[in-house]
């Protein structure tokens, strides 16, 4: 199964990545880029589309400049001469490279690789800038017992603001709880599409927007709700948050190193698609 990763960010917004496209801000040895295609790979997904945008010449360096060895044991031998990896990253994958414009926003970019996407009737897409322990194929299965278009993972947002709500027709507070604590959940990415999406989109949209409010309208929109690990990198404090897990060694995302334990299956619940007006 094909997956697309959107890759226009800038990365304005995080002190390190003034230079550098959003997906190129390392977490550890490795950008965030990489870990998310790691993800998919984990569970089997490795035909990779990328939308460049932003320093597109930078991501495609990055991979044409590739070094196992940052990543992987290897045994150096005869004076630096011979070199064995134990294991290796992306030896398997097909990474497609494809240069989306600059400014083009994500339905824009979903539209200009459709070709790359023929004869695929089920495609996966996603930011490439959110991480999350997700089990794919509990994903993958709720998808394919409904008849929806499109699919999304749905969370809570991992914010320390509060909502606040006042009595009616005055100033004074009636309830106030931290956002995470309430009922309001928001788009994390993790896309799965069938290819009728492209019947619901138009030359110049974004994809959330118009797009899926009529996927929700025609009940083709399915909310894939999960209260595990997820994270995006947005800022600064998101990017250190993220280091300090990898570091402690707690950097949930990483299926391909945390064995999950038997009893810690998540508790799916589907939410009605007419709620798309929760993501973003």
């Amino acid at each position: 199964m094909k997956v697309v990763l959107f890759c226009g960010g800038l990365g304005m917004r995080i002190r390190d990545a003034e230079n550098l496209p959003k997906p190129l801000v390392h977490i550890g040895h490795r950008p965030l880029l990489w870990h998310v295609m790691k993800y998919y790979a984990h569970y089997g997904h490795k035909d990779f589309i990328l939308c460049l945008g932003y320093r597109a010449e930078a991501i495609k360096d990055y991979f044409l400049r590739y070094n196992e060895c940052v990543s992987n044991d290897f045994v150096l031998s005869g004076g630096g001469k011979t070199l064995e990896l134990m294991s290796r990253d992306i030896e398997d994958w097909r990474i497609t490279f494809v240069d989306t414009g600059v400014s083009s926003n994500i339905g824009q970019r979903l539209r200009a690789v459709q070709k790359y996407l023929e004869g695929e009737e089920v495609f996966l897409a996603n930011y490439s800038d959110g991480l999350t322990d997700l089990p794919l194929p509990q994903q993958l299965q709720h998808f394919e017992r409904h008849q929806a278009v499109a699919s999304f993972m749905c969370v809570r947002p991992n914010l320390s603001y509060h909502v606040v709500a006042l009595r009616p027709g005055s100033e004074l507070v009636a309830d106030i709880h931290p956002i995470a604590n309430g009922d309001m959940r928001i788009n994390g990415g993790y896309f799965i599409f069938r290819k009728q999406i492209f019947e619901y989109m138009r030359e110049g949209e974004e994809l959330v927007e118009q797009p899926f409010l009529r996927l929700a309208r025609d009940k083709l929109l399915l909310a894939h709700c999960y209260d595990g690990f997820w994270a995006s990198m947005d800022t600064l404090k998101d990017k250190q948050h993220l280091e300090s897990l990898y570091t402690a060694g707690a950097a949930a995302w990483q299926p391909w190193k945390v064995q999950p334990a038997a009893s810690a299956a998540p508790v799916l619940t589907p939410v009605a698609a007419d709620a798309a007006a929760q993501v973003h």
